[in-house]
């Protein structure tokens, strides 16, 4: 059984930072892209940021030069580094990696969601 854990959503004033951590767990052969998403109320899930394996990134435009996406292979982790928040990057942010459990089977697995508040 393969977990996705996140952690370090809460609440911060405009300007503000917040740094997003998520552990991938169980039985893992590797570990692809990993990434977050966030989904605001009323809107659809997108992307935030992603990460390859060798370290190149992907990040949507209304984040970019503000958010950091890092990774560390040996321990299963990838993070998101959140700086001058805004309130409209309030949202719910899932973490997100495909993994490979076997040398057949690769699957997309997300986490439970962390909320994440920006106060104006």
């Amino acid at each position: 059984q393969v977990q996705l854990v996140e952690s370090g959503g809460g609440l911060v004033q405009a300007g503000g930072s917040l740094r997003l951590s998520c552990a991938a767990s169980g039985r893992i052969f590797s570990i692809n892209d990993m990434g977050w998403y966030r989904q605001a109320p009323g809107n659809q899930r997108e992307l935030v940021a992603e990460i390859t394996s060798g370290g190149s990134t992907n990040y949507a435009d209304s984040v970019k030069g503000r958010f950091t996406i890092s990774r560390d292979n040996a321990k299963n982790t990838v993070n998101l580094l959140m700086n001058s928040l805004k309130p409209e990057d309030t949202a719910v942010y899932y973490c997100n990696a495909q993994i490979r459990t076997n040398i057949l089977l690769t699957r997309n697995y997300w986490g439970q969601g962390t909320q994440v508040t920006v106060s104006s």
